[in-house]
């Protein structure tokens, strides 16, 4: 299913977006409140999105690949994964590359992702952040989602224990 917002496409993610997605796996900025560090082998992320790409086949989650309308520049991913179609209840995730930041992408995005959340029948979305992720921390509420819970310990990460924000949104 492919996703459009006013400036934006998000179409299903695809084996060949590994290389565009190399760059951004591969920045420390980027990759600082993620649950592993930067990926410095193209190899890895082409395994990680096959995998996410086999998901997506297999209807366990949605992986989509967020392009601009005008040119189709690669900026990033978002997800909904977690798919549990008898709860009616999925994870949403995002990322974006540091050229894309600050300038409202992230936003569009997963407002298109909650609408098509809702029209699959989905009636609670989640999300996790990383202690001291002000910039997702702020996107996930202006979209609406509310802080329940602090989750700790929840991520080990170069052998520290790190705190998670978990977020929830009723459709």
């Amino acid at each position: 299913m492919i996703l459009e917002t006013e400036r934006l496409s998000l179409r299903p993610l695809e084996v060949s977006d590994a290389e565009f997605l190399f760059p951004i796996l591969n920045d420390p900025e980027v990759m600082a409140h993620w649950d592993i560090p930067e990926i410095d082998d193209p190899d890895l992320v082409r395994v990680i999105v096959e995998s996410q790409v086999s998901d997506t086949v297999s209807g366990k989650s949605l992986h989509w690949a967020i392009q601009t309308l005008g040119g189709g520049r690669f900026l990033g991913a978002c997800d909904l994964s977690d798919i549990d179609r008898w709860h009616k209840r999925a994870e949403v995730g995002f990322l974006l590359g540091r050229g894309a930041w600050g300038q409202g992408y992230a936003l569009e995005a997963m407002r298109a992702v909650l609408s098509y959340a809702a029209t699959l029948g989905l009636r609670r979305l989640a999300a996790r952040t990383h202690l001291g992720n002000l910039r997702s921390d702020a996107l996930l509420e202006k979209l609406g989602f509310e802080e329940e819970g602090l989750l700790r310990g929840h991520v080990l990460r170069d052998g520290e224990h790190r705190d998670c924000r978990l977020f929830g949104l009723l459709l």
